[in-house]
């Protein structure tokens, strides 16, 4: 019944303009930077998503992001086409993840905190969204640090894996990241609220249910046994 509920052709048609906007930011996203860090908002769809669907449909979306991360990376990126040659399996594994876990994760928390503030749940699933993406990330990362230590021999880059891992990699990307989010997370609530009222409008507005033929000669008939006097009141 709940899956019957949630495939509505409404909530399709607004799972693909968000699947949309997830490839363009995806896509173009990068070329928008502040010095040297790109600014990526593909994280904001993936929440507005969560929130207004459900942790499933976060997770879904999470789990896209994460399979055009991988294909992108492989075309153009040079640390994700080592990680992928040198382990494949552990690179598809850790974009998947951390993609599922940066939808999922604030649905969850939405759902949870929204019964108190809605408020308060959006900016939460909004904060939670960069921090489960480069979290994941970096344990991922830190689990490979013999390929990545290939990596930063390849490249010549001296220091640590950690160091590498945190703060050059991860640093910047996940500051511009939770920012962004931070600074639009009233918009996830205003679309949140904007969208429900608008659903809460249409359902209100719905004409009632004509009755089935069946329920309309079950209803008739009822109607004529309360209209039809018993025998005993006739009697008294």
């Amino acid at each position: 019944m709940q899956s019957k509920r949630f495939f509505t052709a409404r909530n399709i048609a607004f799972l693909a303009v968000l699947v949309a906007l997830i490839v363009v930011l995806q896509l173009w996203g990068g070329n928008i930077r502040i010095g040297g860090t790109p600014l990526s908002f593909v994280l904001v769809p993936i929440v507005i998503g969560a929130v207004m669907l459900g942790p499933g449909a976060g997770a879904l979306l999470g789990f896209l992001f994460g399979v055009i991360t991988i294909v992108m990376g492989v075309l153009s990126d040079p640390f994700t086409q080592y990680l992928f040659a040198d382990n494949p399996a552990a690179t598809i594994v850790l974009c998947l993840l951390k993609g599922t876990a940066a939808g999922l994760v604030p649905g969850l928390l939405y759902k949870l905190i929204a019964r108190k503030n809605g408020y308060v749940g959006a900016v939460a699933a909004s904060l939670a969204a960069p921090v489960c993406n480069t979290g994941i990330f970096v344990v991922g990362c830190l689990l490979m640090s013999g390929t990545i230590g290939g990596f930063m021999q390849s490249v010549g880059s001296g220091g640590s894996v950690v160091y590498f891992v945190i703060i050059v990699m991860a640093g910047w990307n996940f500051v511009a990241e939770f920012i962004i989010s931070a600074v639009l997370s009233p918009v996830v609530y205003t679309v949140v609220r904007v969208v429900g009222r608008s659903v809460g409008k249409k359902q209100s507005a719905a004409p009632a249910r004509e009755p089935q033929a069946g329920e309309a000669v079950r209803a008739q008939r009822a109607d004529g046994a309360e209209e039809r006097p018993s025998r005993k009141a006739l009697q008294e």
